[in-house]
C-alpha cells in the first residue's frame, strides 16, 4: 500500500463512521461510486472497509442491509469484468449478422387459395414473368409444351406446376414455391391445390403463410361452383382463417372472359356474396380484406393498374400495390425459438426446410429437435433458394438449414426445430376448444370420435378423449351441464388424444403452434385452439 492509498482509506473510514451511524440508507450512494470506480485499487480496499464498518454498525442494532448491498456492488463490478473480457470478435459477428438482417428487404409469405380451375397457378406464373424471374425464352417453350397437348391457355401455370403429372392433368397436387421481390419486399409464393382431394397439401402451404391471396373465377358458373355448398371457396376460406392467415386480398380472376367482359355487374354480383360469408368465417372485411379485379392469363391489373380503355370503372389498385403495403403480423425475434419442419433431404448433410415462427436464428448456434431431442448445430442457413447463403434469419423467414448431429431418417415433417433453454412442448394429450364446422352424415361428436388432425405440419390421427364443457355459440359463455355429445354448430372443451407424441403450444403462447382442423372423410368437421397442456416434468 502507498502512502497515498492509507492516506485516503483513513480519511474515509473515519469520515464514512460519522455518515453512516446518521444515515445508514445513503449506502447506496457509494455503491454507485465503486460501479465507477471498481478497478482502482483503493476503491477496492475501500470496499473491504466498508464491509467492516458495516459489521460493526449491525451490532448496533442497524438492520443487515449493507452487506448484502456491498456484495451486490462486487458481483457488478466482476460481471462487467467478465464481460469485457467477452472475445471481441464474437461481439462483432453478432453485431454483423443483425446488420446483414436489416439490410435485407422485409419477407411475406403468400399462399394462393381458392376452388379448382379459379387460376391460381397462371396467376403465380405471370407474377414471375411480370417480376422478371422467367425470362422470354422459357414462356416460349411453355406455350409450345401447352399447344402441343391443346392446352394453350396453360402455359403460365407451366412455371408453378412443374411435374409431369400436374401439366397433363392441369391440376395442382403439391404446394408449389416460388420467390420474387418488389422494390420494398421479398415474396415466397405458395401455390396451393384446389382440387378438394390435395385439402391436406392446401393446408400445409397455408400453415407456413403470412397473407393470403383468395382467387375467385368470374367466368358464369365457375364462381357459383367453388361458392356453393362442398365448393372449396368456402373450405379454403375457413381454413386460411384457421390457419392464422389474418389478411386476405380477394382477386377475382378472368375478368377478360368473354361471359364477364369486365363487368361491373358481375365484379358487385361476387363482392357481395363474399363479404357476409367472409364476416361469418372470422375476418374483418372493412380492416383485412381487399377485393380487387384481374385478368392472370394477360397479366391485367397485377403490375400494373388496369387501363381506363380496358376497365373504365376501376380506380384502385394492382396487386403488387396492395402487397407492396399490406402489413404482415409481428414475430418477436427475441422469443424463444420456434420453426416447424416442413421438409427434409440429404445435401450434402442433413438439410431441413420450414418457416421461423419465433425467435432468430444464426448460423453455428446449437438447437435441440423435438419431440425426439436430438441435439444439432446448424452449419448453414440458406433464404429463397439454396444458392443465397446467409448467417442469420428473423422469424416469418421460409428457409432451409443445414443441421449436423443428425440423420435425414432421424426427421419426419412436423418436428420442430428449438433453443436449448426452453424447447417446444411435446404431448400426446390436450385440452382445446372446439367449433364443429359440420359433421359428416349420420355422425355423432362425442368421446371417441375419431379424426386426422392437422396443427402447423402435423397430420395426425386423433381421438376425443372427453368432453369437457360447452359453451353457449351466442353469449360464448358456458353451459352448466356437461354435454354427452354436440351437434354441428357446437363451441365445446374436449380433450384430445394422439398416438404419437406431437409439438404443439398453447394458442395464449403461440398462435401458430396451437391452431388446428379436424378433418375426417375428406371434410373439415371442426376448427379449434389448444387452450392447456398437461405439466412436464
Amino acid at each position: 500500500m502507498n502512502l497515498l492509498d492509507l492516506l485516503v482509506s483513513s480519511l474515509y473510514y473515519a469520515t464514512m463512521q460519522v455518515f453512516w451511524s446518521k444515515n445508514p440508507g445513503k449506502n447506496f450512494l457509494f455503491q454507485i461510486l465503486l460501479r465507477i470506480f471498481g478497478h482502482c485499487s483503493w476503491t477496492h480496499m475501500l470496499t473491504q472497509t466498508t464491509i467492516s464498518c458495516s459489521c460493526a454498525i449491525e451490532d448496533d442494532g442497524v438492520i443487515k442491509e449493507e452487506e448484502s448491498k456491498v456484495q451486490e456492488a462486487d458481483d457488478a463490478v466482476k460481471m462487467e469484468k467478465e464481460r469485457q473480457e467477452v472475445p471481441i470478435h464474437e461481439a462483432n459477428e453478432a453485431v454483423n449478422d443483425i446488420a446483414e438482417s436489416t439490410k435485407r428487404k422485409r419477407h411475406l409469405n403468400v399462399v394462393f387459395i381458392g376452388h379448382v380451375d379459379a387460376g391460381k397457378s397462371t396467376i403465380g406464373g405471370q407474377i414471375l414473368f411480370l417480376s422478371g424471374q422467367v425470362d422470354e425464352r422459357t414462356i416460349q417453350k411453355y406455350e409450345k409444351e401447352a399447344k402441343d397437348k391443346a392446352r394453350d391457355s396453360w402455359y403460365m401455370a407451366y412455371i408453378m406446376d412443374t411435374n409431369e403429372e400436374e401439366r397433363t392433368k392441369g391440376i395442382t397436387v403439391e404446394v408449389g414455391r416460388a420467390h420474387f421481390e418488389t422494390e420494398t419486399t421479398r415474396f415466397t409464393i405458395l401455390d396451393a391445390p384446389g382440387h378438394k382431394s390435395y385439402v391436406p397439401n392446401m393446408i400445409s402451404g397455408a400453415s407456413q403463410a403470412d397473407i393470403g391471396v383468395l382467387v375467385i373465377s368470374a367466368r358464369k358458373g365457375e364462381f357459383e361452383t367453388g361458392f356453393e355448398k362442398g365448393g372449396q371457396t368456402r373450405e379454403h376460406v375457413m381454413l386460411a382463417k384457421t390457419l392464422g392467415v389474418t389478411k386476405l386480398i380477394v382477386v377475382v380472376n378472368k375478368m377478360d372472359d368473354p361471359t364477364v367482359n369486365w363487368s361491373k355487374e358481375r365484379y358487385d354480383e361476387i363482392e357481395s356474396k363474399m363479404i357476409p360469408f367472409l364476416k361469418s368465417s372470422g375476418y374483418n372485411v372493412k380492416k383485412d380484406v381487399l377485393f380487387l379485379p384481374i385478368s392472370g392469363l394477360h397479366g391485367t391489373n397485377l403490375k400494373v393498374r388496369v387501363d381506363k380503355n380496358v376497365c373504365s370503372w376501376w380506380s384502385g389498385p394492382s396487386l403488387f400495390e396492395v402487397m407492396d403495403v399490406i402489413e404482415g403480423p409481428v414475430r418477436d425475434p427475441d422469443g424463444p425459438l420456434r420453426m416447424p419442419i416442413s421438409d427434409k433431404f440429404k445435401d450434402m448433410g442433413t438439410v431441413v426446410m420450414g418457416k421461423i415462427e419465433s425467435g432468430s436464428l444464426r448460423e453455428g448456434v446449437s438447437l435441440i429437435i423435438m419431440p425426439n431431442r436430438a441435439h444439432v448445430k446448424v452449419t448453414a442457413i440458406y433464404i429463397d433458394d439454396i444458392e443465397n447463403k446467409v448467417k442469420y434469419a428473423d422469424p416469418g423467414e421460409n428457409i432451409r438449414v443445414r443441421l449436423s448431429g443428425i440423420e435425414e431418417d432421424d426427421i419426419l415433417p412436423g418436428f420442430v426445430l428449438s433453443c436449448m433453454s426452453k424447447p417446444v412442448a411435446a404431448v400426446n394429450e390436450f385440452c382445446v376448444q372446439l367449433r364443429i364446422l359440420e359433421l359428416v352424415e349420420n355422425a355423432i361428436f362425442t368421446a371417441g370420435y375419431k379424426a386426422i388432425l392437422h396443427i402447423h405440419s402435423i397430420v395426425e390421427e386423433c381421438e376425443i378423449v372427453d368432453l369437457l364443457q360447452q359453451t353457449d355459440p351466442k353469449t360464448m359463455k358456458p353451459m352448466k351441464k356437461k354435454p354427452l355429445f354436440v351437434k354441428s354448430g357446437a363451441v365445446v372443451l374436449c380433450r384430445i388424444r394422439v398416438n404419437n407424441l406431437i409439438c404443439v403450444e398453447k394458442f395464449s403462447d403461440f398462435p401458430q403452434l396451437g391452431r388446428f382442423s379436424l378433418r375426417t372423410e375428406g371434410k373439415t368437421v371442426a376448427v379449434g385452439k389448444i387452450i392447456d397442456l398437461p405439466s412436464v416434468a
